[in-house]
């Protein structure tokens, strides 16, 4: 039996509560009344009932709590110091079109530090969890990142830039000085969930850049609290900051990092 915290037991009943109307909705996709926020970047009606629901659940659990928000942006809270971080649905444009691959993000930073996530598949009833100093599961199971040494044995995530965003050339530079050297590479639509999955041990390691706080900063707790390494393209920890991230173990981590400076020299 995982004995939880009250802070994470409040962020998993919020998940729980969201994802009732996102299964829903993914029932009738075809009938969401969706809208383009920008070049392939939707924005559903799914998306903004979750959001709201998790709002305010949260609010309701720790009222001066602030925000920072996938649609709605920052709000500021009476307490300073502590903010969640959430996207209803990390894969939006998986969720949009049917494909199972989505999850809701909720994250909480404390004075500029992440402490605690969930990342929620709701269609497998995956609950995944981790708070500073007490260890990361996936429902009742310790989760510890993958063993393996040798890229070669490897199988990465990561992520390709939305059509209209900046970056495609750098990533196929990426890619190539990537794909010869492990075993495959898998893109998945969900930086959330790739980063579940490095904590869990089913990934290797994952990179990405463009990347929003949102969709990572849950994953970001999870992999740390599983043994993994997370930092910025400069080996730092403004992942938040720099939209760069990679992650893998203390065996693995370096040596993606490498393949990464040398492909953007």
């Amino acid at each position: 039996m995982v004995i939880r915290s009250a802070l994470l037991n409040v962020m998993m009943a919020a998940a729980r509560k969201a994802a009732r109307s996102l299964l829903r909705d993914y029932g009738e996709v075809e009938n969401l009344q969706v809208s383009r926020k920008g070049p392939a970047d939707f924005v559903s009606s799914a998306d903004l009932k979750a959001e709201k629901t998790l709002r305010a659940e949260l609010k309701k659990a720790r009222p001066g709590f602030g925000f920072l928000l996938e649609e709605g942006g920052e709000v500021a809270g009476d307490d300073k110091s502590q903010r969640w971080i959430i996207d209803p649905i990390d894969g939006t444009t998986n969720f949009l079109h049917g494909i199972p691959n989505f999850c809701i993000s909720i994250a909480l930073e404390r004075d500029g530090e992440l402490v605690a996530g969930v990342v929620y598949q709701p269609l497998g009833d995956e609950m995944f969890h981790a708070e500073k100093g007490a260890g990361a599961f996936l429902n009742e199971r310790r989760l510890r990142v993958s063993a393996r040494r040798k890229l070669e044995d490897t199988l990465i995530a990561t992520g390709i830039p939305f059509h209209g965003r900046p970056g495609h050339e750098v990533f196929l530079k990426e890619l190539a000085a990537v794909m010869p050297t492990v075993a495959g590479i898998r893109r998945f639509g969900s930086a959330a969930l790739d980063l579940a999955y490095v904590a869990a041990g089913r990934c290797d390691g994952y990179w990405e850049a463009g990347i929003k706080p949102w969709d990572i900063a849950a994953g970001v707790v999870l992999v740390r609290e599983s043994g993994g390494y997370v930092t910025d393209y400069d080996g730092g920890s403004r992942m938040l900051d720099t939209g760069e991230i990679v992650a893998a173990n203390d065996h693995l981590h370096q040596s993606l990092l490498r393949l990464l400076k040398t492909a953007r020299a």
